[in-house]
Formats: C-alpha cells, sequence, structure tokens
C-alpha cells in the first residue's frame, strides 16, 4: 500500500523510524520500493553519482524531472520526493512554484525537498499553499556549502547550533512535514528532533533523528572518489559488475559464447531449403 505523508509523520509519533535512500531510475527505484523503504528521494546527488558533474548545481529541472518520471513509475509503496535542483528556486525563487508542480503534475512525485537558504522560508510557504508538500534540508547544504566553509560539519560552536534550532523551527512553522539534517552533531541533532513536531531525516547526524537517509551508490559501492564518514557500505556492487562484464568480454574473445544453449534454430530441412533457393555465387548470368 502507497504510503503517504500522514504515514511517515504517524512514525514519529509512534516512535518508530523512518527509512530512506536516493534513486533515480526504473531498475534501483524497483528494487528500493520492494524492499520496504519508506521514502525514496530522487536526490539532485545525481549529478555526481550517475551524471559524472562535479556539483550538485550542474544538474537541472529537466535532469530532475526526466529520473523523477522513471523513478514514480517503478514505485507502488514508498513516498517519492523530488530534490528541487538549484536553478529551479534559489536563482529566481519566483519561479519555484512551477517548477514544484512541474515535478508532481509530470514527475509524479509526492512531494519535493528544498534545501535551507536565505529565501526559503518564502518559497516553501508558496509550495506548501499551493497544496505540495516539502521537505526541508538544514545543516549541510550541498547546493550552498561554498558559503558555509565547504563540506563541513555543521553546528559544532553554539552559535551556528543555535541558527540551526532556528532554521528547524522556522522550516516547520513554514508547513514542512519532515525536515532532512545533515552532517550535524548527534547531540544537536537530537535537540532538533525534541523539539519538533515534524520528523528529521538524519544524514551524518547521528542516531537520534526519526529517520535515516544514504545514496544508494554510497551503500552499493558504486560510488567513486571521496567516501564522506558518515556512509555505511553495504555492498561492493562495483567489483561484481566488473567481474561480470570482464567474464562476458573473455568469453566473446574466446569463443565460448554464445555456444548452443544461447543461440537459436532452424530445421535442417528447412536450411536446406533456403540454400538450394539461393543461386550459386560463382554462377554467371
Amino acid at each position: 500500500m502507497k504510503l503517504t505523508i500522514k504515514d511517515i509523520r504517524s512514525k514519529k509519533n509512534n516512535k518508530e523510524k523512518s527509512t530512506c535512500l536516493t534513486a533515480y531510475d526504473y531498475p534501483f527505484a524497483y528494487l528500493v520500493d520492494q524492499s520496504g523503504i519508506d521514502i525514496i528521494i530522487v536526490g539532485d546527488s545525481l549529478a555526481n553519482v550517475v551524471l559524472g558533474l562535479e556539483s550538485t548545481k550542474d544538474v537541472g529541472i529537466q535532469e530532475i524531472l526526466y529520473h523523477t518520471k522513471a523513478v514514480s513509475r517503478a514505485v507502488t509503496h514508498a513516498l517519492v520526493i523530488a530534490d528541487m535542483p538549484f536553478s529551479a528556486y534559489q536563482i529566481e525563487p519566483d519561479k519555484a512554484l512551477g517548477n514544484a508542480k512541474r515535478l508532481v503534475e509530470e514527475g509524479g512525485c509526492d512531494a519535493v525537498k528544498v534545501e535551507w537558504f536565505t529565501q526559503c522560508l518564502t518559497v516553501i510557504k508558496e509550495i506548501v499553499n499551493a497544496g505540495i508538500p516539502v521537505m526541508g534540508h538544514i545543516g549541510l547544504t550541498p547546493q550552498t556549502a561554498d558559503k558555509l566553509g565547504g563540506f563541513k560539519v555543521q553546528g559544532k560552536d553554539a552559535e551556528r547550533a543555535t541558527e540551526l534550532l532556528q532554521q528547524a523551527k522556522e522550516s516547520e512553522d513554514a508547513g514542512c512535514f519532515s525536515i532532512v539534517l545533515e552532517c550535524v552533531p548527534d547531540k544537536i541533532a537530537s535537540l532538533i528532533t525534541n523539539k519538533l513536531s515534524i520528523p528529521t531525516i538524519g544524514i551524518g547526524a547521528g542516531p537520534y533523528c526519526d529517520g535515516q537517509v544514504l545514496v544508494l551508490h554510497d551503500i552499493l559501492g558504486l560510488s567513486k572518489g571521496f567516501k564522506p564518514k558518515f556512509v555505511m557500505q553495504y555492498a561492493d556492487v562495483a567489483a561484481q559488475v566488473r567481474e561480470a562484464i570482464i567474464r562476458y568480454k573473455n568469453e566473446v574473445l574466446s569463443g565460448s559464447f554464445p555456444d548452443k544453449a544461447h543461440s537459436f534454430s532452424i530445421s535442417q530441412e528447412e536450411f536446406s531449403k533456403l540454400k538450394n533457393s539461393i543461386p550459386d555465387e560463382k554462377e554467371t548470368h
């Protein structure tokens, strides 16, 4: 049965953890959904792990929309949330609602996610007032990491922690149904979680959040380059894929694939008819 916003909020009230992963295409979204994950985020992290781009800023509404459509087609259980890409709401906030509507109406997602920025609350209120659920995102916000001193833990001093507490409460008051806490000390995440009536979803924020999210490609060992401290790798799928590809290559080169079991046949009688119907190539005309 398809989960709803109410179901996700009820989990916090019932002290049940919510599980969340990213997905960007039909096959992986299907597997994640069939595994019983509560929330699937079509993250702008697709810029890094799928499209090979340097920054999440480099992905736009068309890419997010394309991948949201694929994920939504696969999902029958999880809540699907599309990341609002940087250019879809931070450069021109007045276009945020229109882009959010596209992700829901064309992409088929259930909600959108918005990272904190200077006009964040105005954007959240406008989208929520239009009937579209919004998940907030505070702490380390990758789309504006350059303004935070880079990809660093946020809230390690009392002043910054106070700012995060305020941002979390303001996000709730603006209408967010949930909020992501990224790269926040566990005690600060615990404080925020206890002060909010909406669920918190942690990524690098310790065990006290109402739920957890990770990037699918990270837990499967499919991501290249830097591996954040908070990432737990549960499988080395990259090694398995590489091994399968090498076996295929070697079998093609050796002639052992395709073998008879992987080929189609024609009866000798029909084949003889065919050969007899083909003029001798040496025959002169």
